[in-house]
């Protein structure tokens, strides 16, 4: 879906969110709440400019608008693949963009991401992964590997991960797989205004993600397993 057709459907007129490059950032209103908009567009490549430039706006919120929240659109293809990014060292870059994420939540903003065309690998983790909750709509696509990708990383053969990806969404890329395993909340459709409302009273601030894979039954052991570390 295209940013400022879903932008409409969120927030009506209500919102001053303005495209600089393939960067997102602004506020909305909602009901009467203020939220700061901050994504991406155009499926980015995140490249330390633009992982510096979310962080950035992410910062700014925290500084200047205490308690806000924020909604982070996410639609990338990844970290930029370029010689020149690798060099200054991408991966610190976009650590510091999931840091920034991190310290607004610990200052009491409640953050929310929202795919809502492409999400890939870093580009994904960094942000709507870093959020209280992430929802998607129906259309996106998620990846974090392709099964070739997985298949060298891995040393198990493409057509085993394949068959694997038929019964395991630890396997297989697809926004319901990612709903399955827990990452991805729930899915928008329809009415996109009540789906952030309902959103902004019921995210949980605890990570619930583990325990929403068990109960769902796509990712069954980590519950389990992080809770016998944390008793450990």
């Amino acid at each position: 879906m295209d940013w400022n057709t879903l932008l409409e459907a969120l927030f009506g007129a209500a919102h001053h969110v303005q495209r600089k490059g393939d960067l997102l950032r602004g506020t909305a209103q909602l009901d009467g709440r203020r939220v700061a908009v901050i994504g991406t567009t155009d499926h980015a490549a995140i490249g330390v400019e633009l992982a510096l430039a979310q962080a950035r706006a992410v910062l700014d919120t925290v500084r200047d608008h205490p308690g806000r929240t924020i909604l982070l659109l996410v639609d990338t293809q990844g970290q930029r693949l370029r010689h020149r990014d690798e060099l200054l060292g991408i991966n610190r870059y976009m650590a510091h963009l999931g840091c920034s994420i991190e310290l607004a939540r610990r200052r009491g903003h409640r953050v929310i991401g929202l795919v809502y065309d492409q999400a890939l690998s870093g580009g994904f983790i960094t942000s709507g992964l870093m959020a209280d909750a992430c929802y998607a709509l129906p259309d996106a696509e998620i990846r974090v590997m392709r099964l070739p990708a997985m298949a060298r990383v891995t040393k198990v053969d493409e057509a085993r991960l394949a068959e694997l990806s038929k019964s395991n969404p630890v396997f297989a890329p697809g926004v319901r797989n990612y709903v399955a395993m827990g990452g991805v909340r729930s899915l928008w459709s329809g009415d996109l205004r009540a789906g952030l409302l309902a959103a902004l009273d019921d995210s949980p601030v605890d990570d619930e993600r583990a325990a929403d894979g068990a109960a769902r039954g796509g990712r069954r052991l980590a519950a389990a397993i992080i809770e016998r570390v944390a008793t450990a």
